[in-house]
This record gives structure tokens, C-alpha cells and sequence, in this order.
């Protein structure tokens, strides 16, 4: 695959939203009509030699499936190729795609492997996958932090992750076409997750009425001194999220009334998003505190208590 960027291109005309997404020569169209489309496509004819391909059905690896239950989108074909690079095609493939009790840790000198590369190259191509598979996105990022200094152990979880994509090597998500135009959230954190530097994982998903549309695994950059300060600062990531997809459902002509819900399971965290008293254990956030609470009084998002269970 070539090097370069994707670039998404608005255009209003008379009501009609035409939507244009670029990878080098390659171009998806989109629009509120299929007049529009088509009228766009005709005006690029006259100016480039264009080969129309009809419904989008594979783009940089992803495979587009159309129907009446909405659009589904999955990396069956770059998944079986990447279990047959690696020899476990024939293997038995388990349910999980890590151990959540995990000791991987940085490497000492004396258990390093001897050649990086496969491990590296292995990793590269587990956080392509995670385009359409959100099930590896936190055992992929946990991964990617020893690319530096891989040990055995290392390259032994990230074949881990080969066997359980294994067992369902089409999985992929679905954009269903009953979904509502109704964001919504969930924010969570692994406090002190991180055995090398005790930074916390923020982790969080957000949904366009049934459908999955956005999710991160990431380290948070400083220490949190508290699993209350963890959760605030996940929320306060989800939150900046939220907003960017807020935006672009405005470029789309899709107008957001209500506030999106943001789920935490962690009460103290909820409460300061409304509290606007500040103490002495929370001045270190207090940046975060402000700017979720100025979210929530202008009804952009709305906090709501979800169980852990229900996480």
C-alpha cells in the first residue's frame, strides 16, 4: 500500500450534502441523493479519466457490505492473509485477546529478542486491523508500548491476539440503518494500569444510536493520583471526542438538540462534574473539572451513572 493521507471533502449545493473522501486516486462519493452523486461524477469525468466502480465495496482494506439492515464494514480478507503470514491458520483459537491479568512490562537486557522487526511488524499490522475490530483495540495498545525493547513474552501475547482474531476472523461492525442520530458514550479507566510508569488507560466508545462510530485505548499522559482523577480525565478525553463529532454531524447538516449521554461508573467523578466547589484533592484537575462542567451546564453532554457491570 502507498504512503499518504485521507482528506474528506463538504460541499452544500442547494441542500444537497456532497461528500467527497480522498486516498491518492482513489475517491469515495457520498451525497443526500443520488442525483447529486451523479451530477458529481459527471463534472469529474470532464476533468480526470475516472473509472466508476459502483457501490463501494472494498477501500484500503476494508470490505463494504450494503443492505437493508445497514452498511457493514470488515478486514475479513486482510485478516485471513494476516493469519496465514503467521502460521495460525490451523491453530485453536481462544476467547480473549489477552490476559486482563497481565505482567507484561518493560524488558530487562537479558530477556530481549534477538530481532525486534517481526514483533514491530507484527504490531503494525494488529493496529490496522483495529479499524473495524474495536475488540483488539486495548490488548493492541498495550502491545505497541514495548516496540522498543520486545521480549518473548511480548511476542508470545501478540500471537495471543492472532489466535482469538482466529476464531472470528470476520467480525466487524455494522452501521445499522434503524440507528437514531443520537450520540452517546461510555468513559472508563484502568487506574495505575501500567506497571512501568503507573499512568492509567482511558478507554472509551461512542455510539450513533446503535452504532459503534468511535473508540480509543490510550495511556494517559500524567500519573492520576486517585481512581476518581483517572475516570475525570478518561471523561474529559471522551468529552473532546464527543465535540469533534458534534462538529461533524454540523458539516453533515445534522443538527444535535439533545445533550449526549456520557456514562461513568464512578459517582465521585459524576458529582464533581456538577459541583462547583473545588477542594484540595481536585485543584491538581481542576482544568478538566471546568471544562467538563462547562459542557455540561451548555447541554452539550449529560453525565449519567452506569454500573461496572454494564461497562
Amino acid at each position: 500500500m502507498g504512503h499518504g493521507q485521507l482528506y474528506l471533502y463538504l460541499m452544500t449545493i442547494d441542500d444537497e450534502i456532497l461528500v467527497l473522501l480522498v486516498y491518492v486516486d482513489d475517491i469515495i462519493i457520498s451525497s443526500s441523493s443520488s442525483n447529486a452523486t451523479e451530477q458529481i461524477i459527471e463534472f469529474l469525468k470532464s476533468k480526470f479519466r475516472l473509472k466508476d466502480l459502483g457501490k463501494l465495496k472494498y477501500f484500503l482494506g476494508l470490505e463494504v457490505a450494503q443492505s437493508e439492515a445497514g452498511i457493514s464494514i470488515c478486514q475479513r480478507k486482510y485478516a485471513f492473509d494476516l493469519l496465514a503470514e503467521y502460521g495460525v491458520l490451523g491453530c485453536k483459537p481462544i476467547t480473549t485477546p489477552i490476559d486482563y491479568n497481565h505482567r507484561l512490562n518493560k524488558a530487562t537486557d537479558t530477556d530481549q529478542l534477538a530481532n525486534a522487526t517481526n514483533y514491530r511488524q507484527l504490531v503494525g499490522k494488529l493496529l490496522y486491523l483495529t479499524f473495524s475490530r474495536p475488540d483488539i483495540s486495548y490488548a493492541v495498545h498495550i502491545l505497541s508500548q514495548y516496540m522498543d525493547k520486545p521480549t518473548q513474552s511480548h511476542l508470545h501475547a501478540a500471537f495471543r491476539v492472532l489466535k482469538y482474531i482466529k476464531g472470528a476472523p470476520r467480525k466487524g461492525i455494522l452501521l445499522s440503518s434503524r440507528s437514531s442520530l443520537q450520540l452517546k458514550a461510555n468513559s472508563d479507566s484502568d487506574w495505575g494500569g501500567c506497571p512501568d510508569t503507573r499512568r492509567s488507560v482511558t478507554g472509551f466508545c461512542v455510539f450513533l444510536g446503535d452504532s459503534l462510530i468511535s473508540w480509543k485505548s490510550k495511556k494517559q499522559m500524567v500519573v492520576a493520583r486517585s481512581s476518581t482523577e483517572a475516570k475525570y480525565r478518561a471523561m474529559a478525553a471522551t468529552t473532546c471526542e464527543v465535540i469533534w463529532l458534534l462538529c461533524l454531524l454540523k458539516d453533515l447538516g445534522i443538527n444535535h438538540m439533545q445533550a449526549v449521554s456520557l456514562h461513568c461508573d464512578n459517582q465521585f467523578a459524576l458529582h464533581l462534574c456538577k459541583n462547583p466547589i473545588f477542594h484540595e484533592r481536585t485543584k491538581h484537575i481542576e482544568i478538566d473539572c471546568h471544562f467538563i462542567r462547562e459542557k455540561v451546564l451548555s447541554s452539550i453532554i449529560s453525565p449519567t451513572y452506569v454500573h461496572t457491570k454494564l461497562q
